[in-house]
């Protein structure tokens, strides 16, 4: 896999992160959306990328921080529920309130994609 492979994979990964996070504040802000890829980390994308490259056989499986980058991934799915439930419950203020600990969830999960791109570069 070239530098350049691994800076789009990477990307992908962080681009999907991202979205993520959109949806689920564009929810939270009474937008609706699909629940699902909100709810379960492995119907979401990057769960599915997860379980394409991080697990089994997965190019980068073999690192340290790819298990734990997927707890961190299924870590914030259940904060996602926590929030959601808040919402469907009609405590829309406490969910938006509570993003703070799903934040910080995805920023560790950001420094794992980068120290695992960053490992990948020196082995490439």
């Amino acid at each position: 896999m070239t530098v350049e492979d691994l800076k789009q994979d990477f990307d992908s990964a962080r681009i999907k992160h991202v979205h993520f996070k959109s949806k689920l504040r564009s929810y939270l802000f009474g937008n609706g959306g699909e629940e699902g890829p909100l709810r379960d980390p492995e119907v979401c994308s990057l769960g599915q990328w997860i379980a394409s490259r991080l697990r089994g056989r997965g190019v980068y499986a073999h690192l340290p921080e790819a298990r734990q980058f997927d707890r961190q991934h299924v870590l914030i799915h259940q904060e996602a529920n926590r929030l959601m439930d808040l919402h469907a419950a009609g405590r829309a203020e406490d969910a938006s309130a509570g993003y703070g600990p799903l934040q910080v969830i995805a920023d560790e999960m950001q420094a794992l994609l980068q120290t695992m791109e960053a490992r990948m570069r020196r082995e490439a």
